[in-house]
Order: structure tokens, then sequence, then C-alpha cells
């Protein structure tokens, strides 16, 4: 295989995270796009770039042909991250410390963007192909749910045979073969306004009932069989000196299965007011679906991982993740989908984010030849 050098993926690394592109900044997600499109022309692609809708910046998808025809491979990244345009000049700085390379997005997932495209440029510059056809599908939304591309994903996903995702690698290199299912709920409370001295017992506080009610949220969290309910948001009131009539909060749900999330959503749709004088609304909002590993994840981990034995280095096992991914909406239609190929790092979302340098070498390689050996039959059973 032709030389990858670590000082060439880092520089293509370097690239991507110098653009940042937090979500609802739909110019700055854009600009991302237009980097991400000129690369993928670069390794060969068909650029299809569908506007953004609700608010978000664009979807943008490069096909590249194959050795044969017929259902390939299709690659999922985001291109969104959650930190806001100025970090990488102040909370996050791109530097090099030891084989720690920092920035924003670098490990979720601005490091797995780049070097699975650079695997497809360097397949095109030695002259060769994938030997089944490779969509590649950057996302703007993913950070929020995906709310404007679910539907664009999950459709695109039918039209292929295996789907790889390019989110980071956890617990030092393992492989997603299964996530768990998460959901958002929101929580509103509307009570009675009173002034809060001298007609205070005429109020009914919607934030009281709003505490109440999350103390019997939270209650439901089971550690045991992984199901965590998280109130992370809380909002409410309008004046020191005033009953609140109205509070906010929103949970945020992880299960492991269809039937814990079906448990819980009863759970949550059948809360009852405290106080019979406050009204409670609980709706619910994005909801990524779990999926399990079957025989067909398990064919295409085990080929992974013998493909890196073949190169020198091992995945280091397998995981199921309790963070979500694009990944969730694939694997849930039943397509065979391997995440987690990304880079190997950690501190997603703060402001230690990083990832591994010695890590892009190998990664990059394996994902070259995923896409030289990857055929319907890894898969078949």
């Amino acid at each position: 295989m032709q030389t990858l050098t670590s000082e060439g993926l880092l520089d293509a690394v370097r690239r991507w995270v110098a653009i940042e592109s937090p979500t609802q900044d739909v110019a700055a997600v854009n600009r991302m796009a237009d980097h991400a499109e000129a690369l993928l022309r670069g390794a060969g692609a068909g650029i299809e770039r569908i506007p953004g809708t609700m608010g978000y910046g664009d979807i943008l998808i490069g096909r590249i042909p194959g050795e044969t025809e017929g259902p390939g491979i299709l690659l999922l990244g985001h291109i969104d991250t959650v930190h806001p345009v100025g970090t990488l000049t102040s909370a996050l700085p791109w530097r090099i410390e030891g084989d720690r390379a920092y920035g924003p997005g670098i490990y979720d997932m601005k490091g797995g963007n780049a070097i699975a495209v650079a695997a497809l440029a360097h397949l095109r510059a030695t002259g060769r192909r994938p030997h089944m056809p490779v969509t590649v599908m950057f996302i703007p939304d993913e950070e929020a749910g995906s709310p404007s591309s679910r539907a664009r994903i999950e459709a695109e996903a039918r039209r292929h045979t295996i789907v790889l995702v390019a989110e980071p690698s956890g617990d030092g290199g393992r492989l997603t073969v299964a996530r768990h299912g998460i959901a958002r709920y929101y929580l509103k409370t509307t009570g009675i306004p009173a002034h809060a001295g001298a007609y205070h017992a005429k109020g009914r506080s919607a934030i009281r009932e709003m505490a109440r009610q999350i103390l019997a949220v939270e209650a439901m969290t089971d550690y045991d069989r992984t199901i965590t309910l998280n109130v992370g948001t809380m909002s409410g009131g309008t004046h020191e000196n005033m009953v609140p009539i109205h509070a906010e909060a929103c949970v945020y749900v992880l299960v492991p299965s269809a039937e814990a999330e079906a448990e819980v959503r009863a759970k949550l749709l059948a809360l009852t007011p405290h106080d019979p004088d406050v009204e409670l609304e609980v709706t619910l909002g994005l909801y990524r679906p779990s999926y399990g590993k079957t025989p067909a994840i398990q064919a295409l981990y085990d080929h992974a991982a013998g493909l890196a034995r073949e190169l020198g280095f091992e995945v280091a096992g397998e995981r199921v993740a309790g963070g979500g991914s694009d990944g969730n909406f694939t694997g849930a239609l039943g397509i065979p989908t391997l995440d987690g190929l990304g880079v190997i790092g950690d501190g997603p979302h703060t402001h230690h984010e990083h990832l591994l340098i010695s890590c892009l070498v190998p990664r990059t390689r394996l994902y070259v030849r995923l896409f030289e050996t990857l055929t319907p039959g890894v898969v078949a059973g």
C-alpha cells in the first residue's frame, strides 16, 4: 500500500478543524460542506447537494463508482459540532501535545470524516477503486438529532447493502456494533400567577410543580437495566415577586431496547400533576431508535477486525454505545451497520477534545482495505 503519513493525515484533519461549524450556524456548516465537497470531487465523486431545511445547513452527498455495480456502501458522517465559532481561538485552540492533537470537533467527528475521505482519495491517487460503489453522506444537524436529515438518511440507506459510520471509536479503539436509543421529552407546567407577597396563597407555582415532577422523572433511572433519565435543562418564572405561571424542562432519555423505550414512554406520558390546580403537559421530541447486534453486523465487525490484524494492529474489540449517531437510524432499519470507525481519542463536546495522532495511519489504512474488500457476501450470512 502506497505510504500514508501521519503528517499528511494530521494536516488534512487540521483543515477540517480550522472551519468551525456549530449546528445552528448555517453559513458556518455550509463552509464546512464546501470544503468536504472539494475533497470528494478530488476523490472522484459525483456530487449531490441538498439545500438545507428547517433552519439547518445543506446535506452533502458524494457518489464514487466501484469496480462492481449495484447497491453499495453508505458512509455516514456529520459536519456540525457543538462548539460555537470562536472556540478555536479561545477555549480549545489547535495544538499538539505529544500524541494528542486538540481542537473543536476533532474527535466528534471531523477526524473520522477526514481519514475516511483521505482513504477514498488514496484509492484514486493509486489508480484503484472501491470494490462496491461508495456513497458518502455528510449531515448538517446530527448534534441536534438530525431533524432535517433523518428521512434522507433512511431513504439513502435503503438503497445500500452496508453502512459504515465515521463516528469516533470508543474505549480506546472499539468498534460500535449496537447503540442504545435516545429520546427527548419536554415537560411544561402551567400554574396560577399571584403576587408573591400579599397574595401568595392565591397562586399555584409552576416551578414548584416542575420540581416535584423532576424528582419523579429522575427516579425512573435504572442503572442495572441501562435506563437513564436526565433533566438537562429547566426554566420558568418571570419575576421573583410573582408566583410563576410557567415552567419547562427537557428530559434526555437513554434506553437499551425498543421495549424499554415503550416502557419509559408510557410512564412519562402517564405523569399527572401533584397539584390539581396546575396543568402538566408531556411531549415527545426527537427520538433515535436503538438497534442490536445482528449476525450481519457481527460479520462486518469480524471482517474489519481481520483486516486490522492483517495490517498489524487490533481494533480493541466491540462495544454497545450509549451515545447516539445517525447509525441508529440505519441499524434500526435492519441494514448492516458498523459504527465507530473514526479516530481514537477522548473528550467529545468538551474543551479537552482530542485525537491520538498514532491512530491516523492505521485507521485510514483500515478504511482503504474495507473499501477494497467489502462485498455483499460479507453480510449475507
